[in-house]
This record gives C-alpha cells, sequence and structure tokens, in this order.
C-alpha cells in the first residue's frame, strides 16, 4: 500500500477541482496537475469538446502547459496527479515526455493504460518507465465520475 504525503493529498484535490471545471463546462470530469520541486508546473482539465481537439485530454494540457513553462520537452523529475487512470495516448505522452511519478485516483477499466488494461506507463520495451501510485482521494474522484455518467444517461 502506497503511503501518500500531505502534499500528494493536497495536488490530488487540485486535480479534482480542475475535474470539477471540465464537470461545469460539460467535459467529462478529468483534472491533472503537474508538480516539480513542489511548484505546479502545469495543470488541465478534459477539454476536446470545447476545444474540438480529440487530444486535449487533462493530462495532456498539462505537459503542454509545463512544456512552456520550462522551456523543454522532457520534464524530468515531475510527478503528474490525475483524477483518471490515463489512457493509452496520456500515457505514452507522459513516457515521452519523461514523467518520473504518476499518481492517479482511481481505475479506467476500459481504457486505462497504467495497469488496469495496458501498463504503457511501465511497459520494458520502452526506454522510461513512470512510477505509478493509484488510490489517492479513489473514491471522492469515482463517485464524481459515476454521477456526471449518470447525469448524462438521465437526460
Amino acid at each position: 500500500m502506497t503511503k501518500f504525503t500531505e502534499q500528494d493529498y493536497q495536488y490530488m484535490q487540485r486535480a479534482f477541482e480542475l475535474a470539477e471545471m471540465a464537470k461545469d463546462k460539460g467535459e467529462v470530469p478529468v483534472g491533472a496537475v503537474l508538480v516539480k520541486r513542489d511548484e505546479v508546473v502545469g495543470e488541465g482539465f478534459n477539454q476536446p469538446i470545447l476545444s474540438n481537439d480529440p487530444t486535449a485530454h487533462a493530462e495532456v494540457v498539462a505537459l503542454r502547459e509545463a512544456g512552456k513553462q520550462l522551456e523543454n520537452y522532457r520534464l524530468v523529475d515531475t510527478t503528474l496527479y490525475v483524477t483518471l487512470e490515463p489512457c493509452a495516448m496520456c500515457a505514452m505522452a507522459l513516457v515521452h515526455a519523461r514523467v518520473g511519478r504518476v499518481v492517479y485516483a482511481t481505475e479506467d477499466p476500459r481504457t486505462g493504460a497504467g495497469g488496469s488494461v495496458l501498463n504503457i506507463l511501465k511497459h520494458e520495451s520502452f526506454n522510461h518507465h513512470c512510477e505509478v501510485h493509484s488510490g489517492l482521494l479513489k473514491e471522492q474522484c469515482s463517485q464524481q465520475l459515476k454521477a456526471f455518467f449518470k447525469a448524462k444517461r438521465d437526460k
């Protein structure tokens, strides 16, 4: 069982708040925060519908912001906090960016690529592997997603 720090909780809570912003805009509620040396260097929430961009997942938005802020496409020694397990696209972007650690709240049993369905973040053939931890604020983030999809079905 992973022991999470107080900072881990704070950053995941911020990711949850970003997911709420996505939900309020009609997007699937996923939020992401990228941290380097206890400083937020990138944040994002799902916005593919808003931006007409299929790659505008929370993780990719956070990576893009961090790359600009750090003026580097390699984001070494960073930790990504995300409310939902990354999909294959996002997981591969995290590997290419050389993110060191990924902390996600809840699993995605359909498209999760952090160990649920696929394990891209630790795939043996890649030259970079992310340290992966899950379950931080799992119930809170899971309920947020379930409520969103229930409301969609009820419409």
